[in-house]
């Protein structure tokens, strides 16, 4: 079964807790094809995250989606020791990280998720990511991995 032909209510159910609903279905939808993709305004060329029914620039209700690459440098580092119960956060393994990253695309485009094959010890502002997908609660879920460990992006 292609992500398409999932219908709407097994969607909710596979991201559940995640709001899925008529604004955000295409989004997660990409995620299950193993694609990341950010809202784009038809009206004037604004893509952006997160998905929203509005464009935030011109305020057109003409918003379609398109994927993006998922590369792009890591924007903000959070390293966290505790937190919530959450499917794969291991909060007692080390810190776990999630990153804000502006995305290759465009500045300003950035999405947040964990960094996953990395020590978090090593991750910095400024380093070149690309995403990767692990699995949470049986379906697909975004996260990057750092392209050149050590190195900053310029």
């Amino acid at each position: 079964m292609t992500p398409s032909e999932l219908s709407d209510g097994a969607l909710v159910e596979a991201y559940a807790p995640l709001v899925v609903d008529r604004d955000t279905a295409d989004f997660y939808r990409g995620w299950l094809a193993h694609e990341l993709r950010a809202s784009h305004c038809t009206a004037c060329g604004h893509d952006f995250l997160p998905p929203r029914p509005v464009c935030p620039k011109c305020w057109s209700t003409a918003v379609d989606s398109v994927a993006v690459s998922g590369r792009g440098t890591i924007f903000l580092l959070i390293l966290l020791h505790q937190g919530p119960p959450a499917p794969g956060v291991d909060y007692g393994a080390g810190p776990y990280p999630v990153a804000t990253v502006e995305l290759a695309e465009r500045r300003g485009l950035r999405f947040t998720s964990t960094v996953v094959d990395a020590d978090p010890a090593t991750l910095a502002v400024g380093q070149a990511v690309e995403l990767a997908w692990i699995e949470r609660n049986g379906v697909a879920f975004p996260a990057f991995r750092v392209i050149e460990p050590g190195a900053v992006a310029e």
